[in-house]
């Protein structure tokens, strides 16, 4: 199955498949999931509906991946040498901007996974899993070191905390996820729980 993926790849460069994820964000943004079409995705990048198909297999993968793609940066590929640094540098890789539009995507997201199975199974599978191995890296690592408990009920969390203060600053504040705001969560919630 590994293989199959990688042979579907391999027509595609990698810059290609970043203008093509851009473009779908860009209309996910301006139509909303339920409106978006392999049609117009095809339209709007100059590919055949054929061609998008076999290298995603159908909306929900290509829509996840390129949420996945469009991340200023893994979380696992960051190692300051403390763990405060780390969840510092993994909010600083992205500007306030790009916060913003992307947590308005979130939003219009998460309404349509709670009606598309096929949504919310990419979702999990693409986005949801992979950042919840690479968190649990980061924090093997701050164990590693003895900033934290590696036995911390609060470590399975941390995702939760994350996405939790992304997601609730523009519901409670009517204000847009930045920097600023992060990095004072993470400081004045997130370590805290942790025990760092």
């Amino acid at each position: 199955m590994a293989e199959a993926a990688t042979t579907r790849r391999s027509r595609i460069t990698p810059e290609r498949e970043a203008e093509l994820y851009a473009a779908v964000l860009d209309l996910l943004r301006e139509v909303g999931y339920d409106a978006l079409t392999m049609d117009a995705v095809a339209a709007r990048t100059r590919s055949s509906k054929a061609t998008l198909y076999r290298q995603w297999g159908g909306k929900a993968e290509l829509v996840v991946k390129a949420m996945r793609h469009q991340k200023r940066g893994r979380v696992a590929d960051i190692d300051t040498g403390s763990l405060r640094g780390d969840f510092h540098a993994l909010v600083t890789h992205e500007d306030d901007c790009h916060m913003e539009q992307n947590s308005a995507l979130m939003r219009g997201l998460a309404m349509a996974v709670h009606g598309n199975p096929d949504l919310l199974k990419a979702f999990r599978e693409l986005l949801v899993e992979p950042e919840l191995v690479e968190f649990r890296r980061v924090l093997q690592r701050a164990a590693d070191r003895g900033e934290i408990r590696a036995d911390n009920p609060a470590n399975d969390f941390v995702l939760h905390m994350m996405i939790g203060a992304f997601a609730a600053r523009t519901l409670i504040d009517e204000l847009p996820p930045t920097q600023e705001f992060l990095l004072s969560y993470i400081d004045a919630v997130v370590l805290p729980a942790l025990g760092a």
